[in-house]
């Protein structure tokens, strides 16, 4: 395809209005709209990347910052309410009886554990105290709170003494929150302890579904927890981006948009 069209400075102008307009641009579209390949687009980002214009993400670019760090609970529990709330609803629906299941720390799993109210002769093991606390009163549900360091802003614990506990168990299903969902780099959170733990968890479960809004997605954070190909499952809200479901769909990943 020629490269003539437009000139790398009104091909700038251009990338940076459709940011401006819509947030994200991909490389396909940009491609198309310039006149030029696909290269020279992915030259032309990684420009603007330099100069902290954008950032680039799997595909094409966003006008976020793509990195994530960590805040309290409290801050995190008022950000896409609605949709934590659904998606935590249509989690606990693949929770059968009698499963054994552990939930990770995350606003989003409150509203997970806070459907499993008509559940029956379910184990859930958690590491995280307000999802403990969501569980404890329901008198068919037997709850295992992990043990060791609390960590402040998720209300949760981590450590030597959580990945041991994990160690002994085998369980149907984790459910678990990221901070940060990048289809290159994978699944992250901000806090390395946690990571680590996830994946005491990921070894425990037979299938691993993760539970996030679509905010997460085209993010990083500083510890990565696991590449696409640990998980078996997404549950995220209808403002996720067709080509990210298409994506993971092509991973062998089901995708539920609710």
């Amino acid at each position: 395809m020629p490269d003539k069209s437009h000139g790398p400075a009104e091909r700038e102008v251009i990338i940076l209005q459709r940011l401006k307009e819509h947030g994200y641009v991909t490389v396909s579209d940009l491609s198309e709209r310039l006149d030029v390949s696909e290269v020279t687009v992915r030259k032309d980002l990684q420009k603007l990347e330099s100069r902290n214009l954008l950032h680039r993400t799997y595909g094409g670019a966003n006008v976020r910052d793509p990195y994530v760090r960590d805040r309290p609970l409290d801050e995190k529990v008022t950000q896409y309410a609605e949709e934590k709330r659904r998606i935590g609803q249509a989690a606990a629906k693949l929770v059968s009886d009698r499963d054994s299941i552990i939930l990770a720390s995350g606003t989003t799993m409150t509203q997970v554990a806070r459907h499993l109210r008509e559940k029956s002769e379910l184990t859930v093991i958690t590491s995280a105290m307000n999802v403990a606390l969501e569980v404890a009163h329901l008198q068919d549900v037997e709850v295992l709170m992990l043990g060791g360091m609390v960590r402040r802003t998720s209300k949760s614990v981590v450590g030597p003494y959580a990945q041991e506990m994990m160690k002994e168990y085998a369980c149907d299903k984790l459910f678990l929150g990221v901070d940060g969902f990048d289809l290159d780099h994978g699944l992250t959170t901000a806090n390395a302890p946690e990571a680590h733990l996830n994946q005491y968890m990921i070894r425990a479960a037979q299938r691993i579904i993760i539970v996030t809004d679509s905010s997460k997605f085209g993010r990083r954070s500083l510890r990565r927890i696991c590449g696409l190909g640990s998980i078996h499952r997404v549950i995220t809200d209808t403002c996720v981006e067709d080509r990210i479901v298409g994506h993971l769909e092509e991973q062998g990943i089901y995708v539920d948009v609710v």
